[in-house]
């Protein structure tokens, strides 16, 4: 299957020297949910404006499905729908309004059947009326991607969708991206939270000061990088690790009652039997015993470390 974005040695240096991209490559396949994890400066906003012709790049070249987004930036934009973070809405329109004037931007013809459809998908049919002054946060970041949609897209960036809205809201907009995805929408979304991309994303790209660090499948991603961790309750606190323990690189809890073994779960021999049989032969009463698997925040954490790049 042909990527349907397809970004190849991209660049991007600011005036004054900011190197805002560096040789970044990526392809995108149809269907899917694509999240780009980063802190904030990452990069992840600059990458997504060149995609969408907002911004120029230094070097490289994009691709949209098949098409250039420089030579070919008509059949390219009206290809792509952008929810920017920023709520950037017309007070004084009406939400209907604000639809059909997007729809037409394009050049497209009126569909009020389309229209109607998006609206109802988007829980804003009761609102088509309403003056967008009047909406609440929710309602207008609802209405940013309505206005992204109303041209019918294949490709949708959502940057930050969530940023600054509640838990609830946040997973209404998770729910909408997945029956977005549903009716054949290619997504591509900017976070910097860790728990967006868990949720929603197929895959997942970590983007740091302008390099792309990885990009994998979800699933793939915490296989290859990330850790497991056995936690042992102990009956009794204990003075320290006894010497017949040190080569298990055990970590004490500050109340000397719980152990923690940090183990590869893809090795055959993860040491787990070897480590219970001599702490029971140092005398140690274990309570309990679970395992807990390394978080998309920790394999991010590591990932950024790991290169020497610090997120801050």
């Amino acid at each position: 299957m042909s990527a349907i974005v397809s970004i190849s040695h991209l660049s991007k240096t600011y005036t004054g020297g900011f190197q805002a991209l560096k040789d970044v490559n990526l392809e995108i396949q149809p269907g899917e949910i694509l999240a780009l994890l980063g802190p904030n400066g990452a990069g992840k906003t600059t990458l997504i404006s060149i995609i969408c012709g907002i911004v120029n790049a230094s070097g490289g070249a994009v691709t949209v499905d098949g098409f250039d987004i420089v030579k070919d930036y008509r059949v390219t934009r009206e290809r792509i729908g952008l929810v920017p973070q920023e709520l950037t809405l017309g007070a004084f329109e009406s939400v209907w309004d604000t639809f059909c004037f997007s729809r037409g931007l394009f050049g497209k013809k009126p569909n009020p059947a389309y229209l109607e459809q998006l609206l109802k998908a988007l829980s804003l049919w009761d609102k088509r009326d309403a003056m967008i002054m009047s909406l609440s946060g929710g309602m207008k970041r609802r209405v940013l991607i309505g206005k992204a949609l109303a041209h019918e897209p294949v490709i949708l960036f959502l940057d930050e969708p969530t940023a600054g809205v509640d838990v609830e809201l946040r997973k209404d907009m998770w729910a909408l991206v997945e029956k977005l995805r549903q009716s054949g929408v290619t997504i591509i979304l900017t976070t910097h939270y860790i728990e967006e991309a868990e949720a929603i994303a197929d895959r997942v790209g970590v983007i740091n000061k302008g390099e792309l660090l990885v990009v994998d499948d979800k699933q793939a991603l915490m296989h290859k990088l990330g850790k497991r961790q056995l936690m042992i309750e102990l009956e009794t606190p204990v003075s320290g690790i006894p010497t017949e323990l040190t080569e298990f690189a055990l970590e004490l809890s500050e109340d000397r009652t719980t152990v923690t073994y940090t183990y590869d779960p893809h090795r055959t021999h993860t040491g787990i039997d070897a480590l219970l049989k001599a702490a029971a032969s140092a005398g140690w009463a274990i309570k309990d015993v679970h395992s807990v698997k390394t978080s998309l925040e920790e394999i991010f954490v590591n990932l950024v470390k790991g290169t020497g790049r610090d997120a801050a």
